[in-house]
């Protein structure tokens, strides 16, 4: 197991998150992924990076600085991305019953283990 995919594994060792994933910002791909069996990460990664994007540039259009987490809520779970620098997001997949705080602090720890 390489770096990327212990720091993935912290996060999919949070109770409900179905999936965590190294994105590039820039064009969706995949980079590292810890995922369930079920979840399509390139789909999940690509709507991740843009719809991550499409905030990102509305809040600045609106005058207000980047959001730190991005956090989507749908009837059944969630999905939660992250910006880690270098031109990554951090992703996870949430299911209805996941502790988001607890994906969220694991989430920063990833992003910032990162850049160390």
């Amino acid at each position: 197991m390489n770096a990327y995919q212990e720091l993935l594994c912290r996060v999919t060792d949070v109770r409900g998150i179905r999936a965590a994933m190294l994105v590039s910002e820039e064009d969706g791909l995949v980079v590292a992924e810890s995922l369930s069996e079920g979840v399509d990460g390139a789909a999940v990664a690509a709507l991740a990076a843009s719809l991550t994007l499409r905030i990102r540039r509305s809040a600045a259009s609106a005058g207000h600085s980047a959001p730190a987490v991005v956090q989507m809520r749908a009837e059944r779970g969630a999905l939660l991305t992250l910006q880690a620098g270098d031109g990554l997001l951090v992703v996870a997949i949430a299911d209805r019953e996941a502790n988001l705080g607890l994906a969220r602090l694991e989430l920063r720890v990833a992003a910032s283990r990162l850049h160390a």
